[in-house]
C-alpha cells in the first residue's frame, strides 16, 4: 500500500504531495501512523542538499510523535495503537562496541530517519523497534515532536558528563535547540545563564529558566563571568568569538557543541591547558538517552514552546522558518 507524503524533488523545489512504496515490513521494524511531526532546521539542510547526503526526492520529518499500527516479527517492547516518537535516527546495527555501550547514535552504520530513506510529513513512518520511544504519561503528545530531536541533543551532555545541581550552565542561542535547553538546566537544579545577542531577549529567557543573562556581544558582560562556567553549551550554528566563550569557562569547565556550525572553531592550546578545559560535541542521543529526557520532562512538566500548522501548509511552515518567525519550534499536524 502506498504511503502518501511530501516530499521535495530538488534543492531549489517546494515540497508536494508524493506517494511511494515502502515495501514489505522489516523483522525488527514498526511502522507508526504519523499524528504530528515537529521541523527541524536539519530538514530544510537536507532539503536543500547543504550537507552533500540527500536523496532526492526527500521527505523530511524527524521529529514524530504516532501510534504504532504494525509490528515486525522481532519487535519487543511495543504493542499496536501504542503511541511513540521517532527522532534524528531510526535504526542502528546493534552489535557494534556503541550499540553494546548504550551509545547507539554513535553506530557508524546508523540510519537517519531521513538519509537514504522517507520521514515523517507523511502519513506512515517506519523505525527498527528501539528506536519507536514510548511517550510517558505527563508528557503532551501533541507538543513532543521536537523533544524526539532538539530535546535529546540538548539534554544528552546533562547525563554525558555528570553534570551536578550545584554546576553553573551557560547557554548560547535561545532558539529551537536553546530554549529546551534553558528549560532543562532550570529543571536540573543548575545556575543558568543565557547567552544572546539581543537584549530584547532578556526576561524571556529568564522565563525559559535562565538566571542571568549575558549579552554577547558586550565585552562587559563577557568579562563579569569570565572562569565561572562549569558547561556552556553551544547551540547556534554561526560562527562566535570563541576565545571569549572558552574565557567563560571555570577550571574543568566545558564547551560543549550541539548547533552545527559549519567553520571551523579556532583553539588556541595555552588557555585550555592552563585550565584543564574540554571541547565538546555530540549527535542527538540513544533510545535510553531519549526515554530518560521524556521521564524528566513529564516529572518536571517540561514541553518545547511550538507553533502549530497543518500538513497541507507545510511550505508555508518552512518559510516561516527560513524567515526566523518561529517561536521556537514549528510541529506539522498530519493526522
Amino acid at each position: 500500500m502506498a504511503i502518501k507524503a511530501w516530499a521535495t524533488k530538488g534543492a531549489d523545489k517546494p515540497l508536494e504531495p508524493f506517494e511511494y512504496d515502502p515495501g514489505p515490513l522489516g523483522a525488527d521494524d514498526v511502522e507508526i501512523d504519523v499524528e504530528t511531526c515537529g521541523i527541524c532546521h536539519s530538514d530544510v539542510s537536507m532539503m536543500h542538499n547543504e550537507w552533500g547526503m540527500t536523496t532526492y526526492p526527500i521527505v523530511p520529518g524527524h521529529e514524530v510523535i504516532g501510534r504504532v499500527s504494525k509490528l515486525g516479527s522481532n519487535a519487543k517492547g511495543l504493542k499496536i495503537g501504542q503511541r511513540v516518537g521517532v527522532g534524528w535516527a531510526s535504526s542502528s546495527c546493534m552489535h557494534c562496541q556503541p550499540c553494546l555501550d548504550g551509545d547507539q547514535n554513535l553506530c557508524a552504520t546508523h540510519s537517519g530517519t531521513i538519509v537514504g530513506r522517507h520521514g515523517g510529513f507523511a502519513e506512515k513512518v517506519r523505525a527498527q523497534w528501539p528506536w519507536a520511544i514510548p511517550i510517558p504519561d505527563g508528557v503532551d503528545a501533541r507538543e513532543a515532536g521536537p523533544l524526539l530531536c532538539g530535546g535529546v541533543t540538548v539534554f544528552t551532555p546533562f547525563r554525558a558528563f555528570g553534570i551536578k545541581p550545584t554546576d553553573r550552565v551557560g547557554v548560547i542561542g535561545i532558539g529551537g535547540l536553546g530554549h529546551m535547553a534553558l528549560k532543562f538546566a532550570h529543571a536540573w537544579g543548575c545556575e543558568v545563564t543565557a547567552f544572546t545577542t539581543s537584549d530584547s531577549k532578556a526576561d524571556e529567557a529568564r522565563s525559559l529558566g535562565a538566571h542571568n543573562v549575558v549579552n554577547t556581544r558586550n565585552t562587559d558582560d563577557l568579562k563579569r563571568i569570565a572562569g565561572t562556567l562549569d558547561l556552556l553549551i553551544s547551540t547556534v550554528n554561526v560562527t562566535l568569538d570563541w576565545p571569549a566563550m572558552i574565557a567563560t569557562l571555570r577550571p574543568k569547565g566545558r564547551l560543549h557543541v550541539v548547533g552545527a556550525v559549519l567553520e571551523p572553531i579556532p583553539v588556541a592550546a595555552f588557555p585550555i591547558i592552563m585550565g584543564q578545559n574540554s571541547i565538546s560535541g555530540s549527535p542527538n542521543g540513544a533510545p535510553v538517552t531519549s526515554q530518560l529526557m521524556l521521564e524528566f520532562c513529564a516529572r518536571h512538566n517540561i514541553a518545547p514552546q511550538t507553533e502549530h500548522f497543518p500538513i497541507s501548509k507545510v511550505n508555508d511552515a518552512i518559510q516561516h522558518l527560513l524567515d526566523g518567525k518561529a517561536r521556537y519550534r514549528i510541529v506539522l499536524d498530519v493526522a
